[in-house]
């Protein structure tokens, strides 16, 4: 009880009692040291400032016949309101996997910073800066398409060509059939000829 009660008397001697160290202006802190460094100062904070007193003069009658247990009483408050206070904050960065966000966080500001250019900055004007970062998306979109479009109107030449190609070689094997047929044709009409005449010859002999 008296160690806590210490511990509280050395919060409330404010920034000048606190442990946390001055951190240089030229020194970049992490995002995740910054939060913890937060955390801390508004629970010193919250102890600062009379807060005793405050509490005191609000069991009036009880500080009156005990102040020994109303010290007591407000220390296990304090140490109790603190520690539900870091769980919370615990439990908070762990649902949101905070320190993971704020180290990539920290790890994007520090690669921009060899960066020579100057980053994006909203100019007020909403139509004009809707434009100034659609714009290359839309001309990247349009890019793409348009080569889209190329490589499928070549594929269709290609294959219209070789369409043609193969009309080509059906009318060149229609021609080829059609020669064959003539071919065979001659001969045939021939032999029926001459079977005929044979057939007549021997047919008027036998009526003689």
């Amino acid at each position: 009880m008296a160690g806590v009660s210490q511990d509280n008397e050395a919060a409330e001697k404010g920034p000048e009692g606190s442990s946390t160290e001055a951190v240089p202006g030229d020194t970049t802190i992490s995002r995740v040291k910054l939060l913890d460094t937060i955390v801390d100062t508004f629970l010193q904070k919250l102890v600062a400032g009379k807060s005793y007193e405050r509490f005191a003069s609000c069991y009036k009658h009880l500080h009156q016949l005990n102040p020994e247990a109303t010290r007591w009483i407000y220390d296990k408050f304090v140490a109790q309101l603190q520690t539900s206070i870091r769980e919370e904050i615990s439990e908070i960065k762990e649902e949101g996997n905070l320190e993971a966000v704020l180290n990539s966080l920290d790890k994007i500001i520090e690669e921009g910073k060899d960066r020579g250019e100057t980053a994006w900055r909203p100019s007020g004007i909403p139509e004009k800066d809707l434009c100034s970062v659609m714009a290359p998306y839309f001309l990247k979109q349009q890019d793409t398409l348009c080569r889209q479009v190329q490589k499928q109107e070549a594929k269709n030449q290609e294959l219209a060509e070789a369409v043609l190609a193969g009309r080509r070689q059906v009318e060149e094997l229609q021609q080829q059939v059609q020669a064959v047929q003539q071919t065979w044709q001659v001969p045939s009409l021939c032999l029926v000829q001459c079977t005929v005449d044979s057939h007549f010859l021997r047919h008027t002999s036998s009526c003689f």
